[in-house]
């Protein structure tokens, strides 16, 4: 329904209301309302740089990884990058393609090439503009932590695995679908090892490695690719070795010429399903491949969301920001419904450029948009000299964030102190991103984890017999009266097991159930209770209810189970039910006081 006007001509109230409250450009607008000052984005400008330094190499090897040429990567953190940091829920995040999406794209643009890869990134864009328009972003909270190291732990083996490859400078004739398939591709062309491909990989990975213990004022990854590169090219001009490079392994075609390297070009305009498909034509744009790309989009959406919001709750506990989550779904979900328009793919926020932006003392979005800004002069001003970085430092670069990702210390501590459940959930998690993939990871480690959360529920909910000695401590209780406590939620894991360990002997004239700890109850144990209800009414039992908490009362309202004198009734305290038993009790014993308690005697 569009909006309308009221008399006066002016917009309703509650349409205004509902646009100011979408969630949009929360981080920007909670920025510039706290004051922007010219100190703050000089600070934020000397961040963006440093980021736009590490953001630059890293893209382009995330594409090649990826399985597409480096320029989309650029493109993407161009693109991405800015969209998201204007329209997101995080001050400080930086966005961009990251090593977590490589296991879900690499399949992807192998089958459909760069147009189904940008098809399927728009398709996740629309998804996450509608999770954050419904203001799901709370609900990524609920995956549980051995599930997210479980998969990050297997991306990053899968990350390593394909590395392999440009390290070593290996010719892999045939590169498997499966990790055990392309270990055994790697193992079998381990004989045609390229040293001087090798020796690159290796020096650029030991700079990566020893330069953070030297310093961090100079950001790792500029001085490892920049002397990987010097050295690659001495090796080739000294010993008239062969070095695989950008500009070797890529082309493009401009003006109808087929050039060498990387397009000094900015993104430009482009419709996604005009781009070249797996055979290199224009991939076309059909219902059947829209369904063919559904499954990839929805999980290139859920890990977007996941890795996104990680990337925020890091950069709040760095920097004492809050984010909105909502408005970080709805800005990632534009950014990536427009990079593809602009030959980019799927980004996210990324957990290392975000936190070396808070280290260079970014303070706001204008940060990460610097940061986009600087790799677009890059690709302008220096695309030529970007063809000679080697392929082998690339492939360097990824094995560090794969270290990195995996975070191991962290993954084998879990091992060592979690919950054996939860380790059977992670290792779980961890097996089958590496053998098959990380959407059935995910899917089968939450339908686990909710199973054994089910399980432990199941296990702390029931129902006791208060004894006379206990109850006592109270009120004397009255003969013919029995005490149940149920405690735990009545929900379909436990409801069964909480009710069926009520029962009553035939003299039980008064039954109290004091349901102080059941703090909520859902349709399984709603019938549940209601039998019990019922199977006491039959008994002539009347039944007291103690201590309803709101939602159990909400349930039973909405199931009608009202009070009945003399059936069911509900206190809101153990010593109101036990006086109401008393004289319940009373009454049935002596028919002459119950006269004198109904004349008021």
């Amino acid at each position: 329904m569009l909006p309308t006007k009221n008399r006066t001509g002016r917009w309703k109230p509650g349409i205004v209301k509902q646009v100011r409250a979408f969630p949009f450009a929360v981080g920007l607008r909670g920025a510039l309302r706290d004051g922007y000052s010219i100190k703050q984005f000089r600070g934020d400008l000397l961040a963006g740089v440093v980021v736009g330094v590490v953001a630059l190499p890293l893209s382009m090897a995330l594409a090649i990884a990826s399985g597409v040429p480096p320029q989309y990567g650029l493109y993407t953190a161009i693109v991405a990058g800015a969209v998201v940091a204007l329209t997101g829920g995080s001050r400080l995040n930086v966005s961009g393609p990251t090593a977590a999406f490589v296991v879900l794209l690499a399949p992807i643009s192998a089958k459909y090439g760069i147009g189904g890869l940008a098809l399927a990134s728009l398709m996740a864009g629309v998804v996450l503009l509608a999770m954050g328009a419904a203001r799901l972003g709370r609900l990524i909270q609920f995956v549980p932590h051995p599930v997210t190291t479980g998969f990050t732990a297997g991306i990053a083996v899968v990350i390593a695995t394909l590395q392999v490859k440009d390290f070593l400078g290996l010719s892999v004739v045939n590169s498997g679908d499966h990790f055990w398939e392309r270990v055994a591709d790697v193992y079998n062309a381990l004989p045609g090892v390229s040293w001087a491909d090798a020796s690159i990989g290796a020096f650029t990975l030991a700079i990566l490695i020893l330069w953070p213990k030297i310093t961090k004022k100079v950001p790792g990854p500029l001085v490892a690719i920049v002397l990987g590169t010097l050295a690659a090219v001495a090796l080739q001009q000294l010993g008239d070795y062969s070095v695989a490079t950008i500009g070797s392994r890529f082309s493009y075609v401009l003006n109808g010429e087929t050039l060498r390297g990387i397009p000094q070009l900015p993104p430009m305009p482009v419709l996604p399903w005009e781009m070249p498909g797996g055979d290199g034509t224009p991939i076309g744009l059909s219902w059947q491949l829209v369904r063919d790309l559904a499954g990839s989009a929805l999980a290139i959406a859920a890990l977007g969301a996941i890795e996104s919001l990680l990337a925020a709750v890091v950069a709040d506990g760095m920097a004492g920001t809050r984010h909105n989550p909502d408005s970080e779904l709805v800005g990632q979900g534009l950014g990536n419904i427009i990079a593809p328009f602009f030959g980019g793919f799927a980004a996210t926020g990324a957990i290392a450029r975000t936190a070396t932006n808070i280290r260079s003392g970014g303070r706001s979005p204008m940060a990460a948009l610097v940061h986009a800004l600087f790799v677009l002069a890059a690709v302008l001003a220096l695309a030529p000299l970007l063809g000679y970085l080697p392929m082998a430092s690339m492939a360097a670069l990824l094995l560090i964030v794969a270290w990195n990702m995996s975070d191991a210390k962290h993954f084998v501590k879990t091992l060592r102190i979690a919950p054996r459940s939860d380790v059977l959930v992670l290792l779980t998690c961890f097996g089958l991103t590496v053998a098959f993939d990380m959407v059935m990871a995910v899917g089968v480690g939450v339908v686990m984890a909710a199973l054994l959360f089910m399980r432990r529920m199941a296990e702390i909910s029931g129902s006791r017999l208060v004894d006379e000695s206990e109850a006592a401590t109270r009120s004397d209780l009255p003969p013919g009266v029995l005490v149940y406590e149920i405690a735990g939620p009545l929900f379909f894991g436990a409801a069964d097991k909480a009710i069926s360990a009520i029962s009553t002997a035939g003299d039980t004239r008064v039954l109290i159930l004091d349901m102080q700890a059941v703090p909520a109850m859902d349709a399984t144990g709603l019938v549940a209770f209601t039998s019990l209800l019922g199977k006491l009414k039959s008994a002539r039992t009347c039944v007291c209810i103690v201590g309803l908490r709101p939602q159990p009362r909400q349930v039973l309202q909405r199931a009608e189970i009202i009070e009945q004198p003399g059936v069911l009734t509900f206190y809101a305290t153990l010593d109101g039910a036990l006086d109401s038993a008393r004289r319940q009790t009373d009454q049935r014993r002596s028919p002459t006081a119950s006269a004198r308690l109904a004349a008021g005697k």
